[in-house]
């Protein structure tokens, strides 16, 4: 398959992003960004789902966008419609493990059960399997990435951080997410985890401001599909400095 948008006219949409992330895995593990060849950035929301969730996605939807959310399986115990509604929508469900962990912490069993006790609790709310995963805290080590290998993981990270989980105020949020924006950009924000009204707040602002610079907010995959990270770039190390 083509590593971009022109994929084989038999699959589906879906089908080509998920091949376009297994195409990117092949020659990495992690991703910050996508290439800079094209016009689209990642909108990416960690924590959820929780009582804000719905609330995001609406907006999101108002826009007409879509959006990844790295979910955490615990937190579907009680708002598992937040996580139907995205898949809906036509959102992207990822994998934040099951309890919100340190991973560097944890040994390899544990790592393990994080990550697979998290696919097993989405996939019976009917998400599809998960082939992203973000690390809280920004934390992992050599074992995390063998037990990516192992359940066909890829990592997502972040090129560009808003700290909304701070609560700094919307126009602060949507500078943040807005400064130093550039085509491949992958963008952090958060619908759980706390008062995430600022957040849902700013995402009006932040969805046309990239538009006014000529970006389009998409979701992981399909980031991956029409402008794939270049080979040969450095394997990130851990944002928790463990």
């Amino acid at each position: 398959m083509s590593a971009g948008g022109q994929g084989r006219p038999s699959l589906t949409l879906a089908a080509r992003e998920r091949e376009a992330v297994e195409h990117v895995l092949s020659y990495t593990p992690a991703v910050t960004a996508g290439g800079d060849h094209g016009d689209q950035v990642a909108l990416t929301f960690d924590d959820g789902p929780g009582p804000y969730t719905q609330q995001l996605v609406h907006v999101l939807n108002e826009f007409g966008v879509k959006a990844t959310f790295f979910v955490i399986g615990l937190e579907e115990q009680w708002f598992s419609e937040g996580t139907r509604l995205e898949l809906r929508s036509g959102d992207v469900i990822g994998d934040h493990t099951e309890t919100h962990p340190m991973m560097a912490l944890l040994s390899a069993h544990e790592q393990h059960e994080e990550l697979f006790e998290q696919i097993a609790r989405v996939e019976l709310v009917g998400a599809p399997r998960p082939q992203l995963f973000r690390p809280p805290y920004g934390s992992f080590d050599a074992t995390t990435f063998k037990e990516l290998r192992r359940l066909h993981l890829l990592m997502v990270l972040w090129s560009t951080d808003t700290s909304d989980y701070t609560k700094p105020g919307v126009s602060t949020i949507v500078r943040s997410a807005l400064s130093g924006v550039h085509a491949g950009s992958i963008i952090l924000m958060h619908d759980a985890g706390g008062d995430r009204s600022e957040t849902i707040a700013a995402l009006p602002a932040i969805i046309r401001g990239l538009r006014k610079r000529g970006l389009h907010p998409v979701t992981v995959p399909r980031l991956l599909l029409d402008d794939p990270p270049p080979r040969g770039q450095p394997v990130p190390t851990s944002l928790a400095g463990d």
